[in-house]
C-alpha cells in the first residue's frame, strides 16, 4: 500500500516496499522558545532555516506546528507554508489540533499534503476527516478516542478500524490514512514500548496501512534520550513502521533508519547508508 504526499514539483512515496521516509520534527515551538519568539514576531526566517536543515540532513516530509499561545495560528499556519515553500519544494505535514488551523493550511497548500491528525473522537472524525476529504489530502490518525488513549492493543486496533471505516464513508482511500498507534513513555509505563510494538503489528496485519510513531516520546524523562529512540525506530519498523517523525538532524536516528533500510533489502548495494556515512564523517574519505 503506497501513500503519496506532494508539492507541484516533488512526490514522496511512503509504503511498506519502499525505503523509511522521514517527517522532520522539528518545527515546533513547543519547548524551544527562540522559534517561538520568531514566530511572536511573524519573523519566519528561523522557520525557514529549520526546514533547510531538516531537509539537508535527509527529511523528505516536514511537519509544520505553529501553536503558540495567544498567537492566532491560523495566520501563522498560512505564513509558514508559504514560508517553507520559497525556500523548499518537500511536501508539508500540516500539524494542529485546531480543525481550522488544519482548514486554513489546506486552502494555501499546493499539492497534496499531510494533515497531522484526526483520531477516534467524534469531533475529530466530524471536523477533521471531512476537510481531508475536501482536499484529497492524507492524514494521520491516532489510536486514541473520547476515553482516552488505551493502554491494551486490541481497543488500538478497534479505534483504528473506526477510523478507517468512518474515512471510507466520505470517499477518503485506505492508502491516505497513516495510523499512529501512539508511543508512551516507558519510564512513566514500562509496558508501553510493547504495546506500542504490538499494535503496529496488529495494525500492519488486520488493515495493512502505513503507519507513523512520534518516537521520542517513548524515551521521555530517561537519559540517552536519542539512543532509546533509535534501538525502538529499529523495532518498530520491523512490526510496521514506515514513516516516523522523528529528528533527522540527529545522526545516531539518521543512522540507525538508514542501517533499517538496509538490512530490510531497500537501499541497492549500500549506496545510501555509504552516502550518509561519507556526508557525516567526510574527513574519513
Amino acid at each position: 500500500m503506497e501513500t503519496k504526499i506532494s508539492t507541484l514539483t516533488k512526490e514522496v512515496i511512503i509504503g511498506h516496499n519502499h525505503p523509511i521516509v522521514m517527517i522532520g520534527e522539528r518545527i515546533n515551538p513547543t519547548g524551544r522558545k527562540k522559534l517561538a519568539l520568531a514566530l511572536e514576531q511573524g519573523d519566519m526566517r528561523l522557520l525557514q532555516e529549520e526546514a533547510l536543515r531538516q531537509v539537508n540532513a535527509g527529511a523528505q516530509v516536514l511537519d509544520v506546528n505553529v501553536g503558540i499561545s495567544g498567537g492566532d495560528e491560523s495566520a501563522l499556519m498560512v505564513q509558514a507554508i508559504k514560508a517553507i515553500g520559497e525556500v523548499t519544494d518537500t511536501p508539508l505535514c500540516i500539524d494542529s489540533a485546531k480543525p481550522e488551523v488544519l482548514a486554513a493550511g489546506l486552502a494555501v497548500y499546493k499539492g497534496k499534503a499531510l494533515v497531522n491528525s484526526a483520531n477516534g473522537e467524534e469531533s475529530k472524525i466530524k471536523e477533521v476527516l471531512p476537510l481531508v476529504a475536501r482536499y484529497k489530502a492524507a492524514v494521520v490518525c491516532l489510536t486514541m478516542d473520547d476515553k482516552g488513549i488505551p493502554t491494551d492493543v486490541p481497543t488500538r486496533l478497534k479505534i483504528a478500524d473506526k477510523i478507517v471505516n468512518e474515512a471510507a464513508k466520505l470517499g477518503i482511500p485506505l492508502e491516505d490514512i497513516i495510523i499512529d498507534p501512539l508511543a508512551m513513555s516507558v519510564s512513566a509505563d514500562d509496558q508501553a514500548g510493547l504495546s506500542a510494538l504490538k499494535a503496529l503489528a496488529q495494525i500492519k496485519k488486520h488493515i495493512g496501512v502505513n503507519q507513523t510513531i512520534g518516537a521520542s516520546n517513548v524515551s521521555y524523562g530517561l537519559p540517552d534520550r536519542p539512543f532509546i529512540n533509535s534501538v525502538f525506530l529499529a523495532m518498530a519498523a520491523v512490526k510496521g513502521l514506515t514513516c516516523p517523525i522523528t529528528d533527522p538532524t540527529n545522526w545516531r536516528i539518521k543512522e540507525t533508519l538508514l542501517l533499517i533500510d538496509l538490512m530490510m533489502g531497500k537501499d541497492e548495494f549500500s549506496m545510501n547508508f555509504i552516502t550518509g556515512y561519507r556526508e557525516q564523517y567526510p574527513e574519513e574519505d
